[in-house]
């Protein structure tokens, strides 16, 4: 299930078209992992991001894969050097490292530090601070959280290319049992594009970005959903937290909360594709809605 319930971690914005609106929670319920707008009003990743739709019909056949299209065209459409992060492979041995406990959590603070024009200052604020919420308050082992972040750069399985986070989603839920207790975080950028499989019932695909998503590509919801929702067996339950722009679906959960109506909304793939776990619980809680941004701010701790 998936909804936009508040959650205390940061602040945020709500934006609606051109305009920009601190809802104090209501509906954004974390701060610093999300999106910033150009001076001229509108979202620059969104701007780029639409551009590349424009004109390409030959990418709407059944033929082509869309991650494929989106990432050849942040290739050739954006300017510049692109980053370029070292991903190695990251052992998975979630019994060893946890010492055998339950619990397990991935958290991912993106601030794209090499791409001035997108980068992000609260990310690793809230990353910290949701490390010190889950060791002190919910007692989660500190070796039992794996932290992505570009604070180290020599430690090269550690920061927040599409490939380590795709071997940390892996190592999440690795061997999980009857009993465990696992979180995935992330505080960062996130897109939505054109749906090629027919799973979406709004057409579009919602995806979070990597620190080398302009390179590399970025993470699709289908991706996530097959990685970290279907191995959850009877007994597991998954919270994922995510802190990034059109995340409101991001896990693709079969079910949504509407807050409004109080309600449990629909949300089974219209192709009928599988989203469902193994007899285990996913929670999603997200920044915003699927069609909603989100964004930095200094509003309310000054930081």
């Amino acid at each position: 299930m998936e909804t936009t319930t508040p959650i205390t971690c940061s602040d945020c914005y709500d934006h609606q078209d051109t305009q920009e609106s601190c809802i104090r929670g209501h509906i954004i319920a974390c701060g610093g992992g999300a999106d910033h707008k150009d001076k001229g009003g509108e979202h620059g990743l969104r701007k780029k991001v639409s551009r590349l739709f424009h004109g390409k019909a030959s990418s709407n056949s059944p033929d082509v894969n869309s991650s494929s299209v989106v990432t050849a065209s942040f290739k050739t459409s954006f300017l510049g050097k692109l980053t370029s992060w070292p991903s190695v492979e990251i052992p998975a041995t979630p019994a060893a490292a946890c010492g055998g406990s339950n619990k397990r959590a991935l958290l991912c603070g993106v601030t794209y530090s090499h791409q001035h024009r997108y980068k992000l200052k609260g990310t690793a604020n809230d990353v910290s601070n949701m490390k010190n919420l889950l060791t002190n308050i919910f007692g989660y082992p500190a070796e039992c959280i794996r932290i992505l972040s570009e604070d180290d750069p020599y430690a090269q399985d550690l920061i927040p290319t599409k490939k380590n986070i795709e071997n940390s989603l892996k190592w999440l839920v690795e061997g999980c049992k009857w009993g465990d207790s696992l979180v995935f975080y992330f505080s960062g950028h996130g897109l939505r594009q054109p749906d090629f499989q027919g799973d979406e019932i709004d057409g579009f695909d919602e995806t979070i970005c990597p620190v080398d998503f302009m390179k590399e590509g970025m993470i699709l919801d289908n991706d996530i959903n097959k990685t970290i929702v279907w191995p959850l067996k009877a007994g597991v339950k998954l919270h994922a937290i995510v802190d990034a722009c059109h995340s409101g679906t991001i896990l693709d959960l079969e079910h949504v909360y509407n807050r409004k109506q109080r309600i449990w909304i629909n949300n089974n793939p219209p192709s009928g594709v599988r989203k469902s776990t193994s007899g285990g619980l996913a929670i999603s809680i997200s920044a915003c809605e699927d069609d909603k941004m989100a964004a930095d701010t200094t509003v309310f701790t000054k930081k």
